[in-house]
């Protein structure tokens, strides 16, 4: 079977345990997705299944060469498309995978997304500069510092800290605990937060 579901971050909650406890969760909607592609170790070296997430999406927003993809696999078309691994022959191109067949309660489970775009942000927001002294006649506030040598190397080196672009990247959380499983709805609870803003995609594989 699959490994993961492609979802939507639908936004965060609170459930009660049954010592009364509260427990922040995150809802995301996982699938239901359907096989697009099947992928062998004999053919393409490895084992795995391309999933589309099913939704609706015009056919004049797929691209040409998606959409003769969609066609040969004789499924309607997806706007996201993910690979995941798969083990063993239970999977066939146009099957649906439903959040049920993959997660359970208390699995651990890898979540990936976009995070939320912050815009320019300067030394102190970005990269956490604890700046200088903040008295009268410091001068010395949220400035970067020195960051370089003028005799040697006489440049900016690489890779170094800077004010800049925040946020809208790859972020991913490891071992996220699953709460609860709603498999009417398609939905996965998973305990504390995920990156990213409510409504966007989401990757959520086993731990």
């Amino acid at each position: 079977m699959v490994d993961g579901l492609i979802g939507v971050k639908v936004g965060m909650t609170q459930m009660f345990a049954d010592d009364g406890t509260v427990v922040p969760v995150t809802v995301i909607k996982a699938g239901p997705c359907i096989v697009v592609q099947k992928k062998i170790k004999e053919k393409d070296g490895y084992d795995a299944v391309q999933l589309g997430l099913v939704e609706f999406v015009r056919p004049g927003r797929v691209s040409r060469p998606r959409t003769g993809h969609f066609k040969k696999a004789g499924v309607p078309p997806c706007r996201v498309l993910r690979e995941f691994c798969a083990a063993g022959d239970e999977l066939n191109v146009g099957d649906q995978v439903l959040v049920g067949q993959v997660f359970q309660p208390e699995d651990a489970v890898v979540v990936a997304g976009t995070s939320k775009g912050k815009g320019f942000a300067g030394f102190v927001k970005r990269h956490h500069f604890r700046g200088g002294g903040a008295s009268h006649g410091s001068m010395f506030h949220r400035a970067p510092g020195s960051i370089g040598a003028s005799a040697f190397p006489s440049r900016v080196l690489p890779g170094m800290r800077a004010a800049g672009h925040m946020g809208d990247e790859r972020v991913t959380v490891r071992n996220l605990t699953v709460v609860r499983v709603e498999e009417k709805e398609n939905l996965l609870l998973v305990k504390g937060a995920v990156p990213g803003r409510n409504g966007g995609y989401v990757m959520v594989r086993k731990a």
